[in-house]
């Protein structure tokens, strides 16, 4: 007999338990104990530190899970001195000569100090004159004599291409302005199809760039009031933008800069305006064949812009660089290496020194760790402050004297220390995580894996979840926990003891994996491109190659038996796992995904995707591919998903359906884009229960 053509689709809410569920009872939540297992974090004792510091002064205090129950802590932290108490209000007693502290510590907000009255919008800074726009042009009106008819700077101004964002110079002889060209942005109907208020659905648009799409251009001006006039800027090499925006005049008046994102994010430039003259000139000028990160960019200018520190990566890992701010020659590379600058946390100008965070310095330990570091701003002196191998998250007194520092792996409960804020020298030891309870209740630490990716010589890292009683003779389905979205990385590395949606799933039966594969963040630039036009990969050539691995080591891990599941740009690597790697993965859920990049937003999309549109977008896009399908596959998505335009899923779900392939699918009503809620999520285990387990 021949089967109709009409797949079998699972529609709505209800509809998912009608279906035959091997060895689960009928129940709306059958997973009996799934819920208790948040409880392991009460059995978790001294688990990190989150020090509250009191103002300015070298106090702090934390609040501390032990076996006898909670205690407070008050740290003085000049002397590492500790003193303890069963109430924040009891600390307070230690600080009856620092009646100020007291009051904070027992969360008393300060009083505030009274402020001036706030500038006038548009005021020059010698109150002289009022900046302002009529009929998309710059006027200026005088201050000084109130009879005097308002000046018009410009002339060219005109709706849709109208003059803004004015900005006067610090000795109010120049003003500089943004002229705008503004377009339509396109909207995106979401239908609420069961609101609350009313019986008959509500319908409402959101305005979604999507890439492709016509910008709006901004494009820097300047005017000499003391002349009454424009001095014209030569902005063509700035037209093509993504984005352009102003960064501040310098506090000598001599120019004034901005940022510009040219479209396809493959240029950026920092420009600078000299007031004098116009001229525009490039003082940072980033250029790459693939993408430029620049959502991570950082720039600190220093002593008025006579040097800049930039991080780039234009040596093919992202570093810190010391940029003549007068010529824009690199005066230095600040932290030279094959390894990572992931955040600055501090410039100390006086001492021409950066504190920042770091990883895969060390080449013993995991690259994603990262380190408090300190360098001079000619490069020397360069120093790990936390040389643990752990992830290290640090917090600073007001002062930079001192600073805790909470440090831990996966596989390694934390470790809660004060350290000094030069030296990094430990000054008391805080906490220590105590986990014995967990551990001889059968718990299984997780463990930090890794294995040689597509090319044979990079490692790749992640971290394999176990079952609790864990049967080492046993075979146990496998299960991957996905995001390969290239803004960052995303396997945790940090100690936790349960992770909310891979705990429960573990408990089910399945050794559940999360890895970092190519394409994602925090490694090298040729590591990062790999996803460039190019996001159907996801790492996956990695991951497989991982999760191989991690089998040949551990044959209980059954590779016949592999699935799959993530979020949003997850959910898209999770359906492309078996229409691209269907060869090893098996069954997959996918929340919220964007399916095709056309449909996502812009600036996530064309970050990656670049610009223009082209066939790549289709190369890489779930929908167009949909005939490949191979395995088990459920979709979720919720109909007023603002993030990922929900019809990117119904999208798919067409496609599908015209190849003849069997899904199921929830479509959510009244849902957005965070579905991570009980119902959704044993959906999610129920369904790799019935395909993968039973």
């Amino acid at each position: 007999m021949k089967i109709s053509k009409q797949p079998i689709i699972i529609c709505w809410l209800a509809m998912l338990w009608a279906m035959p569920a091997s060895g689960i009872s009928g129940n709306v939540y059958p997973f009996e104990g799934l819920d208790t297992l948040g409880n392991r974090l009460q059995k978790v004792y001294s688990p990190g530190v989150r020090a509250s510091w009191l103002g300015e002064s070298s106090y702090f205090w934390y609040e501390n899970r032990e076996r006898k129950g909670t205690a407070f802590y008050l740290v003085d932290a000049a002397s590492g001195k500790k003193r303890q108490a069963d109430t924040r209000e009891g600390l307070a007693a230690y600080l009856e000569d620092r009646p100020e502290l007291a009051a904070l510590l027992k969360g008393q907000a300060p009083q505030a100090r009274q402020q001036g009255a706030p500038a006038e919008e548009g005021v020059s800074p010698d109150g002289k004159w009022k900046a302002f726009i009529r009929n998309s042009n710059v006027y200026l009106a005088s201050l000084t004599d109130k009879d005097a008819a308002p000046v018009i700077l410009s002339n060219d101004g005109a709706p849709g291409f109208a003059y803004g964002q004015l900005r006067w110079s610090p000795d109010s002889k120049k003003l500089a302005a943004m002229k705008v060209r503004e377009v339509k942005e396109r909207q995106i109907p979401l239908l609420e199809s069961a609101p609350e208020s009313q019986l008959q659905p509500k319908l409402r648009w959101i305005n979604y760039a999507k890439p492709g799409d016509v910008l709006p251009v901004s494009l820097p001006a300047l005017f000499d009031v003391e002349n009454m006039k424009q001095i014209p800027l030569d902005t063509r090499p700035y037209e093509h933008q993504f984005a352009l925006f102003f960064t501040g005049w310098r506090a000598d008046s001599r120019s004034y800069t901005f940022e510009f994102n040219q479209r396809g994010h493959q240029r950026y430039i920092v420009g600078e305006v000299r007031a004098d003259n116009g001229e525009i000139r490039r003082l940072v000028d980033e250029k790459s064949e693939t993408f430029i990160d620049y959502t991570r960019n950082f720039r600190h200018d220093i002593a008025d812009g006579k040097e800049i520190i930039w991080l780039s990566e234009r040596d093919g890992w992202k570093h810190l660089y010391l940029i003549d701010g007068t010529d824009g020659s690199v005066k230095a590379c600040m932290t030279p290496g094959e390894w990572v600058v992931r955040r600055v946390v501090h410039v100390d100008e006086d001492a021409r020194q950066v504190f920042f965070m770091a990883s895969g310095m060390n080449r013993k330990e995991d690259p994603y760790n990262m380190h408090l570091c300190r360098v001079g701003f000619d490069g020397t002196g360069l120093a790990d402050l936390t040389p643990e191998n752990a992830n290290h998250t640090v917090s600073f007194s007001a002062d930079r004297s001192r600073f805790v520092d909470v440090y831990s792996r996966p596989d390694m409960p934390p470790v809660s220390v004060l350290r000094d804020g030069q030296t990094g020298k430990v000054v008391a030891e805080l906490e220590r995580c105590d986990v014995s309870e967990l551990l001889a209740g059968g718990w299984v630490m997780p463990e930090v894996f890794h294995a040689k990716g597509r090319d044979g010589k990079t490692d790749i890292w992640g971290t394999i979840f176990r079952p609790a009683n864990f049967d080492p003779n046993k075979k146990y389905p496998v299960v991957e926990d996905i995001y390969a979205g290239p803004h960052d990385s995303f396997v945790n590395k940090n100690f936790s003891a349960f992770e909310y949606y891979i705990t429960p799933l573990v408990e089910l039966g399945f050794i559940v994996v999360k890895i970092d594969g190519m394409g994602t963040n925090n490694r090298s630039k040729a590591f990062h491109d790999v996803c460039w036009k190019n996001l159907r990969d996801s790492g996956y050539p990695d991951r497989i190659r991982w999760i191989k691995a991690a089998a040949r080591k551990y044959p209980y891990m059954d590779t016949s038996r592999v699935g799959v599941y993530g979020w949003s740009a997850g959910g898209q690597s999770a359906l492309g796992a078996l229409l691209f790697f269907n060869d090893f993965y098996k069954a997959a859920v996918s929340f919220c995904g964007c399916h095709d990049n056309r449909m996502d937003k812009i600036w996530w999309n064309e970050q990656w995707m670049g610009y223009p549109v082209d066939e790549s977008y289709s190369r890489s896009s779930n929908v167009d591919n949909a005939h490949l399908l191979k395995g088990d596959l459920l979709i979720i998505n919720g109909e007023l998903d603002d993030n990922v335009d929900p019809a990117s899923s119904l999208q798919v779900v067409k496609a599908l359906m015209k190849a003849d392939k069997m899904f199921e699918q929830l479509y959510l009503p009244g849902r957005t884009h965070s579905l991570g809620q009980k119902f959704e999520v044993y959906r999610m285990y129920d369904f790799f229960v019935r395909k993968l387990r039973d």
